[in-house]
C-alpha cells in the first residue's frame, strides 16, 4: 500500500512478518552530477538518508534492468574516498552495459549490519526492506537475484560479501576490492559502534559465513576479490580459505592505488558482475 503525504510517500512493505514503513520521496531531485536523489526517512536510520540512482540515458520502462548496488564506504554523503556513482557515470557504464546503479546512504558508518540494541542502526534491515523494495517498485529493475548485484571496496567490500552470504537467495553476485575480509573482532575501522558486541559481530563474520554457506552458492563464482591497495594479506587469506572450503570464486591479485573509487578497479569489477 502507498499513501501520499505531501511530497513524500509512506511506503508499506510486507516483506517480513511486520510491515516496514518509510517515507520516501518518489519524485527525485537531480544533483550537480546528474544523479537522481530520493530522500528517505526510516525508522532504521537516524535522520534523513538518500537513495541515489543512475539510470541509462534512454531508460526503457518496458524492460527489466539489472541493478548494481554501489555500497558506500562513508556515513551520510562523505566523499573522502571519492564518489562511486560519479566514477561509473564518467566511464559511461550505465549506458554501455545497460545497468541501473544505486547508492543508498547511511546515517552511521556503513558496515551493513544491524546493531543489537540501537534500532536507528539497522543497516542490513534498512537495505533489504526499504532500499531494495523501493528500487524494484519505482524503477524497471530485474526482480531476481541475477539482477541484484553488489559492488564495494574496503568496509563496503566486506558488506558486499556479508549481504550475499547472509542472503544468497536475494543477491546474485558480489565483487569486493581492497577489503578487510578476515576481521575476527570488531575492534578497528569504526566497527564497534555498528556491531556493538562480539556476539553480534559473529553473525556477520565472513570466515564463519563462508564456512557455513559458501558451498551453497553453487559451482559458478558468485564472489569476487578483485585486487588490492591496503589489504592484500586479507585477500590472500580469504582466497586460501575459499580454496580449502571448495567455494567457487574469482580472485585477482592486482595492486591499484590509491584506496578510492577512482583508482581504476571499478570498471573491471562491474564487467565481472554483469558478464
Amino acid at each position: 500500500m502507498v499513501y501520499r503525504i505531501g511530497i513524500a510517500v509512506l511506503v508499506v512493505y510486507a516483506i517480513s512478518a511486520a510491515p516496514v514503513r518509510a517515507e520516501v520521496d518518489t519524485k527525485p531531485t537531480t544533483d550537480a552530477d546528474g544523479i537522481r536523489v530520493h530522500r528517505v526517512q526510516s525508522e532504521y536510520q537516524a535522520g534523513v538518508t538518500e537513495i541515489r540512482v543512475l539510470v541509462p540515458d534512454n531508460l526503457d520502462k518496458t524492460k527489466a534492468y539489472p541493478v548494481i548496488y554501489v555500497l558506500p564506504v562513508e556515513a551520510k554523503n562523505g566523499r573522502v574516498f571519492g564518489n562511486g556513482l560519479v566514477e561509473i557515470k564518467k566511464l559511461n557504464l550505465h549506458n554501455r552495459l545497460g545497468v541501473i546503479f544505486v547508492e543508498a546512504t547511511f546515517s552511521h558508518l556503513p558496515w551493513f549490519a544491524d546493531h543489537p540494541t540501537d534500532a536507528r542502526i539497522r543497516q542490513e534491515t534498512y537495505f533489504l526492506k526499504v532500499v531494495l523494495p523501493f528500487i524494484e517498485k519505482t524503477y524497471p529493475a530485474l526482480k531476481h537475484r541475477t539482477g541484484r548485484l553488489l559492488l564495494g571496496f574496503s568496509k563496503s567490500g566486506w558488506g558486499a560479501f556479508s549481504l550475499l552470504l547472509r542472503n544468497p537467495e536475494i543477491f546474485g553476485k558480489a565483487a569486493a576490492w581492497d577489503a578487510p575480509l578476515m576481521m575476527a573482532m570488531p575492534n578497528k575501522y569504526g566497527m564497534a559502534d555498528i556491531f556493538g558486541t562480539q556476539e553480534n559481530f559473529e553473525k556477520y563474520r565472513l570466515t564463519k559465513l563462508l564456512d557455513a554457506h559458501g558451498k551453497e552458492l553453487g559451482n559458478s563464482p558468485r564472489l569476487a576479490i578483485l585486487g588490492h591497495s591496503n589489504f592484500r594479506d586479507h585477500h590472500i587469506q580469504a582466497h586460501e580459505l575459499m580454496k580449502r572450503l571448495d567455494i567457487a570464486h574469482e580472485y585477482r591479485d592486482e595492486k591499484k592505488s590509491p584506496h578510492t573509487w577512482h583508482s581504476g578497479w571499478v570498471e573491471p569489477a562491474v564487467q565481472w558482475l554483469v558478464k
